[in-house]
């Protein structure tokens, strides 16, 4: 008998009649003997619904009621599954975010779990229950609503498998798992069976949206054997596990792209110690994420600095960096939302040389211009115009046979 937590995408519960599909399928596995704990997102749609609501009603809306907005349509899933289960015969209690205890910091709509009360779920599974729990939410040491952000649902299913010692965490969406890349640019993309927990960081830190990337980390760090799978079929997915020597017979695993880039050049700033720091202090104040970083030196002791930004921070960032620039004697800012990182990741490049040199060569011949690279052990990440990325993405993939 193994303990199982399952969680089911906003697409997986979008009508009642996909409720109840769900709850078939949970109790098909509760009846082969397996204790069931089951996170559940809101109604496909809903949380845009809610947003465009709270814009109605703030320019800016409130974050703790926006918060005490959102974890509402978790809660609508939650309670029509419990009641599906109990009308198919069987037992089973819904349980919010407060309830369970998932007890969070008190970042309103950007909560990060810090712990997960067990006793709750573990006495309804001692008396035979299903245990339906609301993704996405918790609750601050202050007894306030918070919620996790986007992909919170995936966190929530992780970290619950997580502090309940789960045998396995399925991940239940509308796609039947992890690709080579993505299946809309590129038909030949091939469903992985295996991936390690690095693959897949990386995977989600470079714009795969499977998974969550925080849900991820929690995986890797307490060794959860996650499956990522379609709920409207019954195919094993693919399995995010521990990395293995199989793994590394190909060097390229899949290749990502992400949209949501901007890039920002500072020009001409004095090359002087401390300066660099002087820039990013205010931007990492305003809660902006820095990732590439290039800088280019010129005469006469300056330097220009370049870096991406999310494109959602693209023009907060401007503002402050504007500033900025002028109290450190830089020329001034400049950037670009026409941009997007394209990357090739895979455990394999640890001990297989040439990936760089095939990648940037793919490009050439494609005409594609590379505005900056970032590296690490098993990845390479590549800026490149935004008008390019099916391109790249497709010549890519055909390039390191992933369809093979």
């Amino acid at each position: 008998m193994a303990l199982i937590v399952q969680k089911f995408g906003g697409t997986s519960v979008a009508d009642p009649d996909k409720i109840k599909a769900v709850a078939r399928r949970v109790l098909k596995q509760q009846q082969e003997g397996h204790r069931m704990v089951v996170v559940l997102s809101a109604m496909a749609g809903e949380t845009n619904r809610f947003v465009d609501l709270a814009g109605q009603m703030q320019d800016i809306p409130d974050p703790r009621e926006m918060d005490v907005l959102l974890a509402s349509g978790e809660q609508v899933t939650v309670s029509l599954l419990a009641m599906a289960i109990k009308a198919m015969g069987s037992d089973a209690v819904s349980l919010l975010g407060d309830q369970v205890k998932i007890n969070t910091d008190d970042r309103h709509t950007r909560a990060r779990i810090l712990s997960i009360d067990q006793e709750a779920i573990n006495h309804h599974l001692d008396a035979g229950k299903v245990v339906v729990v609301a993704g996405f939410q918790g609750v601050s040491e202050k007894g306030e609503i918070t919620t996790l952000g986007r992909g919170g649902s995936d966190t929530t299913a992780v970290a619950l498998a997580a502090a309940l010692g789960a045998d396995q965490c399925d991940i239940f969406t509308d796609v039947e798992g992890v690709y080579t890349t993505d299946p809309n640019i590129c038909a030949s993309a091939r469903k992985i069976d295996r991936i390690s927990y690095d693959e897949m960081l990386e995977l989600a830190s470079l714009g795969a949206k499977v998974l969550d990337i925080r849900s991820v980390t929690i995986a890797k760090w307490h060794r959860v054997p996650v499956q990522v799978r379609s709920t409207f079929t019954n195919n094993e997915g693919t399995w995010v596990v521990e990395e293995d020597k199989s793994m590394e017979s190909n060097p390229v695993s899949g290749v990502t792209y992400n949209r949501n880039e901007a890039r920002i050049t500072v020009s001409k700033v004095p090359d002087t110690p401390g300066t660099a720091s002087k820039l990013f202090t205010p931007v990492s104040r305003e809660g902006i994420v820095v990732d590439m970083i290039i800088q280019n030196t010129r005469d006469g002791n300056l330097t220009d600095l370049t870096f991406t930004v999310p494109r959602t921070d693209y023009k907060r960032a401007m503002e402050v960096l504007k500033q900025v620039a002028t109290e450190t004697g830089a020329e001034g800012v400049s950037g670009s939302e026409n941009i997007c990182k394209v990357s090739i990741v895979g455990v394999g490049m640890r001990n297989h040389t040439g990936i760089a040199t095939t990648m940037f060569d793919v490009l050439a011949r494609e005409g594609i211009n590379i505005e900056m690279i970032s590296t690490s052990e098993i990845k390479i990440s590549c800026v490149i115009d935004e008008k390019y990325t099916e391109l790249a993405v497709r010549a890519l993939h055909d390039a390191f046979n992933l369809a093979e």
